[in-house]
């Protein structure tokens, strides 16, 4: 099984735990929709149990999903009505003759194969159309000190650490904004980001990690050494912890004709 597999394991534990994404993030795509979309014909690559579906539900989109999970498919289903499912591999999945006005991926777009990810997803796309790439990234601030603390854990329990600290969010770029433009089929991209953070209880922080596939893969006795490590700490500190995220949005409108490369 590889890795981009395992978050079906438990769909539960993953719906229940991921967090959803920024509402001023759908505001930023929408604008770049246009007025003249009223209801946007939206595929989606990737949904898991549907955490950047919802919102666009809410909005009146209709909203097509190409998921390679069945068990976190199925919840996106359950909880969504309104949302029509495939149980597919998008770098597989034979296009529709349907075209669309938006082609959104969240936290799913780097499982993608690199050499046809972008075309692929151009060529679902009317002329205009948005290919919107959401990436969720892991920066400085909240509990800073528990976040210099953990890197001990990790390396006795896994042999990796993260060598220089977490990113500041100001310097996370965007490598979509490079593919983007190098593939000849898009305008300029836009980038927009938006930090915020959540607090855990220690429970919920170790359930958190159990939904993210580097964790998974581990051993048994790895992982429950790394567990028993991180419970630790946390609950030195008070019983909880504060993380950072950054969400980062990368969208252009396709071009109603390739660029010429050379």
């Amino acid at each position: 099984m590889g890795l981009r597999e395992t978050f079906g394991e438990d769909a539960e534990l993953y719906d229940r735990v991921r967090p959803s994404y920024p509402v001023r993030l759908y505001d930023e795509i929408a604008r770049m929709l246009g007025a003249p979309v009223a209801r946007p014909r939206v595929l989606e690559i990737g949904c898991g149990t549907g955490q950047a579906t919802a919102p666009m539900i809410r909005r009146g989109w209709s909203v097509k999903a190409v998921e390679l999970s069945p068990t976190l498919g199925a919840v996106a289903r359950d909880k969504l009505p309104e949302l029509e499912v495939i149980v597919a591999d998008f770098d597989t999945w034979p296009l529709p003759a349907e075209r669309f006005d938006l082609v959104l991926s969240a936290t799913a777009f780097h499982w993608l194969d690199p050499e046809t990810r972008v075309a692929k997803a151009a060529d679902a796309l009317r002329p205009g159309g948005v290919l919107a790439v959401v990436s969720t990234h892991h920066v400085a601030g909240g509990s800073e000190q528990f976040w210099i603390d953990v890197q001990d854990c990790y390396e006795r329990f896994t042999g990796k650490t993260r060598s220089g600290g977490l990113p500041a969010g100001d310097t996370v770029s965007s490598p979509t904004a490079d593919e983007l433009a190098v593939s000849g089929r898009f305008g300029p991209a836009n980038v927009w980001r938006h930090e915020w953070e959540l607090t855990y209880t220690t429970a919920e922080y170790l359930d958190l990690l159990s939904s993210y596939s580097g964790h998974r893969a581990l051993t048994e006795q790895a992982r429950d050494g790394l567990y028993n490590c991180i419970r630790a700490l946390i609950d030195a500190s008070g019983g909880s912890v504060t993380k950072r995220y950054l969400s980062l949005l990368t969208a252009a409108n396709r071009l109603h004709q390739p660029l010429a490369l050379g």
